[in-house]
């Protein structure tokens, strides 16, 4: 029964992790309250899989052609020039996280500070969550 849940939470994590609509903290906070699974576990699996996703979509944007797209290009230039890879620690927003990874592939990130900053991101977001729920759980008994 726990391979099912942490492979289940493993692919929703991924999933929500693409441009794909997804929501893998609703998940990680629904197994967390019916005790299923340990915490350290659930949330390990739960910040792997998003990053892998992440990491997807760079791959994506890599393979996209590298050409000037006029204004809307430069603008993006100009924004992860000034922060680069640091601006992957961003990677958990909704809305903006997906294309930002798309967007920091396309670009062509220096890879190693790319994946640092987006399993920073991704990581803490989730252990966060983690910490909160349990915390709540703890001052509704």
């Amino acid at each position: 029964m726990s391979n099912w849940i942490y492979g289940s939470l493993f692919a929703g994590s991924f999933l929500s992790a693409t441009l794909l609509p997804g929501s893998s903290e609703a998940m990680l906070v629904g197994l967390l309250l019916a005790g299923k699974g340990q915490a350290v576990t659930l949330t390990a699996v739960a910040a792997v899989a998003n990053t892998l996703g992440g990491v997807t979509n760079i791959v994506i944007g890599r393979l996209l052609p590298l050409k000037n797209q006029g204004r809307w290009h430069h603008t993006a230039t100009r924004w992860l020039g000034r922060f680069g890879p640091a601006a992957l620690l961003l990677s958990w927003l909704p809305v903006i996280g997906d294309p930002l990874c798309v967007l920091a592939g396309w670009l062509r990130l220096p890879w190693l500070a790319t994946l640092i900053f987006l399993t920073v991101g991704k990581t803490l977001r989730y252990i966060v969550l983690t910490v909160t729920t349990i915390q709540g759980m703890a001052w509704w008994h």
